[in-house]
């Protein structure tokens, strides 16, 4: 399966990059990884609004990308696009999250 490649080298819109963002989630425990932590960053914001600790907000990009990148280091073996496109990707770290629970995608 070839990667959609955006024209002109950048996605115009978010909607028009999801579908490569989920391309480039294609391996399961990849994407298993990304909801996982997904789900650590929205308990670590969680427990910095209940306890006002700022550590918790350090944790969230540190559990965010960590899981994020084993994932595609060792799983999907690819190039994260949060290199390339940072908010998009996030955007769809949380898009995927969303469509992960509540049953819209496989875990």
């Amino acid at each position: 399966m070839t990667s959609p490649t955006p024209p002109q080298g950048r996605y115009a819109s978010f909607q028009a990059f999801y579908p490569y963002y989920i391309h480039e989630h294609s391996n399961r425990t990849c994407r298993r990884i990304h909801v996982v932590g997904t789900g650590l960053v929205i308990l670590a914001f969680v427990a910095f609004v209940l306890t006002l600790n700022p550590w918790w907000l350090l944790a969230m990009p540190l559990v965010g990308y960590g899981f994020a990148w084993v994932g595609h280091f060792f799983f999907e073996k690819n190039r994260p696009a949060t290199f390339k496109y940072p908010l998009w990707s996030l955007m769809g770290d949380f898009r995927l999250f969303w469509e992960t629970v509540s049953g819209k995608r496989r875990f």
